[in-house]
């Protein structure tokens, strides 16, 4: 695994994300997303866990959350999330992506603020097209790319349709083969 961010990189971006919530809170990105009780929702390079706390109350005790990031320190700050409030709903994974998740097991899919920085997003998109149901959802969000180029880098390889766009983030559906 190749680390993206050196730890200094990484805890700054941290800093930047977490002003980033208080002047839009997540909850309000999450809005939407379709996410409801007893959904199993993949937070793919999800960083310091900014998602994690509204997608749990979300997806309810009978959901499920796996948080899923390459950088230690994210999974580090999942973890303490975890543990101050509680969640058993939540795991998380070191890792690239969906490595090592079921196929056809997955609801939801959040690539958020992450699809700017990586060099083939076709390896990752390929990973979540395959773990996702076939009705789930591929939530996008990254505000280093515009609506069109996000469009353009999900669904040139063929994994995923355009559903939704919405103000904050766009929607597709799975192409499956």
């Amino acid at each position: 695994m190749k680390l993206i961010h050196s730890d200094f990189a990484f805890r700054v971006m941290t800093l930047e994300l977490r002003v980033r919530d208080l002047l839009i809170p997540r909850r309000k990105v999450l809005k939407e997303t379709p996410i409801k009780p007893g959904d199993h929702v993949l937070d793919c390079g999800c960083g310091p866990g900014g998602y994690i706390e509204p997608c749990a109350k979300l997806v309810g005790p009978s959901g499920k959350i796996t948080a899923v990031d390459v950088h230690p320190l994210a999974i580090a700050a999942v973890e303490k999330i975890i543990r101050r409030l509680s969640l058993a709903n939540v795991q998380t994974v070191r890792s690239n992506c969906a490595t090592g998740l079921a196929n056809d097991s997955i609801d939801v899919a959040l690539l958020y603020d992450i699809i700017h920085s990586l060099r083939d997003p076709n390896i990752i998109l390929r990973e979540v097209n395959r773990v996702l149901k076939p009705q789930g959802i591929l939530s996008v969000s990254d505000h280093h790319l515009h609506y069109e180029d996000i469009v353009s880098k999900v669904t040139v390889g063929g994994y995923f349709r355009l559903s939704e766009k919405g103000r904050k983030t766009v929607s597709f559906k799975p192409v499956k083969n």
